[in-house]
């Protein structure tokens, strides 16, 4: 007989869930919608779009970024307050799945979600600072510091917003991989020993993806982003192993104290 506690609370209708679940979305839509009203507001009285390219202007060697349509410039505030409100609603978006799927768990699941959850924002917002401020100017430094007077960079204002947003999505999600090994590691589906004797995989794949999210040719901004994750993979190696270690000291625990009650 399993000695988990049953979740909290009686079990709803299906059509009850279905009622709840409606009601979760909407509150979710109506936070979109206000958070990107209130982001638009904001981008179009602040120069949102100054703070963007900021982090490269040193790089640009007095040159500004263009525009080729009229209604780019717009285009870009809609993009970035859609951003804006994204990240802005999202404790809302968060508490109500929480809200909706938390009577359904165990308290021992509910106590391992909750940590992943944060850790797993934290390291997001990690990755996308690590883009923004680091790696972004890094490679427009070097690609602006191949000069030729041949050749006249015309870098255009929608191409490195939309390379900007690709490259802080990729480390955003390549930071979690921590996260990722230690859940699993957490739900015994992987273990230290696994993730050790496979380094040298992970290393290779790190690189061909690495090579892959990064633009151009430049082997540097490829060892960029290759340091930090395959960082990233080892620590979360340590982390795992501390992880296991605490899960066979339960189950040891645990098997005592079954062993104890049938004697």
């Amino acid at each position: 007989m399993s000695t988990e506690q049953e979740p909290e609370g009686t079990e709803m209708p299906f059509l009850d869930h279905l009622e709840e679940l409606r009601w979760r979305i909407v509150k979710m839509l109506l936070a979109l919608i206000v958070a990107f009203m209130v982001s638009m507001t904001v981008s179009m009285n602040v120069d949102v779009i100054w703070w963007i390219v900021h982090p490269i202007l040193p790089y640009l060697h007095g040159q500004k970024l263009i525009v080729t349509h009229p209604m780019e410039k717009f285009t870009i505030l809609l993009q970035i307050a859609g951003g804006l409100g994204v990240v802005m609603a999202s404790p809302v978006i968060a508490y109500q799945i929480w809200a909706f799927l938390a009577p359904a768990l165990m308290p021992k699941e509910r106590r391992v979600i909750i940590p992943v959850l944060v850790g797993a924002a934290f390291l997001f917002l990690v990755g996308v600072a690590t883009s923004v401020f680091v790696f972004v100017p890094i490679t427009m430094g070097l690609v602006e510091g191949i000069q030729t007077e041949a050749v006249q960079s015309l870098i255009s204002l929608s191409e490195y917003v939309g390379f900007l947003f690709s490259i802080s999505l990729a480390f955003g999600v390549m930071f979690e991989v921590p996260i990722l090994i230690l859940l699993l590691t957490a739900l015994g589906l992987v273990t230290p020993k696994l993730l050790a004797k496979y380094r040298r995989h992970a290393f290779v794949i790190g690189l061909i993806a690495c090579e892959i999210i990064t633009p151009g040719d430049l082997i540097i901004s490829t060892l960029i982003l290759f340091v930090p994750v395959y960082g990233l993979y080892e620590l979360s190696i340590l982390l795992s192993w501390m992880i296991f270690r605490r899960r066979l000291k339960h189950e040891r625990a645990a098997e005592e104290n079954a062993a104890g009650a049938s004697a």
